[in-house]
């Protein structure tokens, strides 16, 4: 049988962070059901590749996938999740910011919001980050709300649940995984929020800057307007009935 959860966790040089996540995973995802876990090694240079060899030796649930030149968060997300055999995706960061123990909170979110619901995003609370960091992610989101009108205030966090058909049917682009609210409802899907407590990473420094994605993310925010503008309206589609 195919399991219940497929947790996917895109990770680049995350030496020291693999083994604790995986266990927090576990403790998390263990009571609700069969899971499985699949770590997408995004070209990384340190000791990450063997980390997840020495755990994957007893673990037949955890998989392990791996570029061999890093690709971006985004193409190691949608990596993990065509390789998922679960209908239920949960996305989390690989540095330990992101706590697996809301997981069974955002899967009871999911069932409850019934077969119209297609994403559970997590939002921050507490964020943990420098305060440059904290001001530039208020003002960017600030700027998607008003630009997307996606009713969240923190697609940034890397901690979500979603339906994978309704993801495998999203358009693809590098910083999807950043606008996945605004369209999932563009799809006619709902999406529910679960606030979620940040953490310091566990161990290493950040990958990303700021001005790596500044001037890109601009080009994605009118680019998905662009998607949500020419979406006029989703199909209802109805089989007939054989005589």
């Amino acid at each position: 049988m195919p399991p219940l959860l497929s947790v996917v966790v895109p990770v680049r040089n995350e030496a020291g962070n693999i083994a604790p996540l995986v266990a927090e995973i576990e403790a998390a995802c263990g009571p609700l059901g069969p899971f499985e876990i699949i770590y997408i090694d995004d070209g990384s240079t340190d000791g990450t590749a063997g980390e997840l060899e020495a755990l994957a030796a007893d673990r037949p649930y955890l998989r392990r996938l791996r570029h061999a030149t890093s690709c971006g968060q985004s193409a190691a997300v949608r990596t993990g999740v065509r390789a998922a055999r679960a209908a239920l995706v949960v996305t989390l960061d690989g540095d330990g910011q992101n706590n697996p123990a809301f997981i069974p909170d955002m899967l009871a979110a999911l069932e409850a919001g019934g077969a119209g619901a297609g994403l559970v995003q997590g939002q921050r609370v507490g964020r943990k980050d420098t305060g440059f960091k904290k001001l530039q992610s208020r003002v960017a989101n600030a700027v998607r709300r008003r630009v997307l009108r996606d009713g969240t205030r923190d697609t940034g966090c890397g901690l979500k649940l979603f339906r994978r058909d309704v993801y495998l049917a999203l358009p693809y682009f590098d910083a999807l995984h950043r606008f996945m609210p605004a369209l999932v409802r563009r799809d006619g899907h709902e999406v529910l929020l679960v606030d979620v407590i940040d953490r310091p990473r566990f161990a290493g420094v950040s990958n990303y800057g700021f001005f790596d994605r500044l001037w890109v993310g601009i080009v994605d925010l009118m680019g998905v307007r662009w998607l949500i503008v020419r979406r006029k309206r989703v199909p209802v589609v109805e089989e007939a009935a054989s005589c």
